[in-house]
């Protein structure tokens, strides 16, 4: 039987690869893409898809908050196949509950593996209800807590930083760099491999991915600068007003932010 399919993720590069690799699998119908937890809910009561491949970390309302709405508006719930790039507590979690998960960067015979566990839990009649409170409950209970402060090398030293203070980190050749923010701002480098793991240990509230390559405390953007076909850069409170670009799929997110 054919699937209906919906991808939500943050990042673009994710939806893209996702939705090429499920092209491959066959009689699986991607109806729609969303890029955060709202657009999630609201896909999902539209569309009511048969599986929805979910993001673990989003800006705002992740994917623990997604299903936590869903049962709060009592909207029947799809098969959930939950994204993440490093959480073991989660995975392990997933496993148990026999709710499916993959990690980044997708695999296509992991991605064929979820359709196909997905299509057996619908034929046996499974209710994807079933223990997925449960499952919430302890997800959100093992969930990694944001520290106050992150861990830096700059110059052979390890420094902590406070999260209030960092401006903004990006990656480049596979190494990530954090700014800290005023006139006597420093750089170093984060021991993190992905941004996306950099962004997971900070306060979702303050922290946002900006670009693939950028994340940017909200709260130091010192300005919102226009750009060229209706994009934007955004100047940063650091000591080099660093001007850090914002893609074409966080522009609507920027003006949600800001009231643009």
């Amino acid at each position: 039987m054919s699937l209906s399919a919906l991808i939500v993720d943050d990042e673009q590069l994710a939806r893209d690869e996702l939705a090429f690799l499920l092209k491959g699998v066959g009689d699986v119908d991607v109806v729609a893409q969303g890029k955060n937890g709202l657009e999630a809910v609201n896909l999902i009561r539209e569309h009511n898809p048969d599986l929805v491949f979910l993001d673990v970390q989003m800006p705002g309302l992740d994917g623990f908050g997604v299903i936590k709405k869903l049962l709060d508006k009592k909207v029947p719930l799809p098969e959930f196949v939950f994204a993440t790039a490093f959480d073991k507590y989660a995975v392990k979690a997933f496993e148990v509950n026999a709710v499916d998960y993959l990690l980044k960067p997708f695999d296509k015979k992991r991605v064929a593996l979820s359709i196909q566990k997905a299509r057996t839990k619908m034929e046996a009649g499974a209710s994807p209800a079933d223990k997925i409170e449960t499952l919430v409950r302890m997800l959100e209970s093992q969930k990694p807590q944001p520290t106050s402060k992150i861990l830096i090398k700059s110059a052979g030293r390890l420094f902590l930083v406070d999260q209030k203070d960092i401006c903004y980190a990006s990656i480049e050749d596979g190494v990530i760099s954090v700014i800290t923010a005023g006139a006597n701002g420093a750089e170093g480098q984060s021991n993190c491999r992905t941004l996306e793991e950099l962004l997971a240990s900070l306060d979702p509230h303050f922290f946002w991915r900006a670009h693939r390559s950028y994340l940017v405390n909200i709260n130091r953007i010192k300005e919102v600068v226009p750009w060229f076909k209706s994009s934007y850069q955004l100047r940063m409170d650091d000591k080099k007003q660093t001007e850090v670009p914002v893609s074409r799929a966080q522009t609507k997110r920027l003006r949600e932010l800001f009231g643009l």
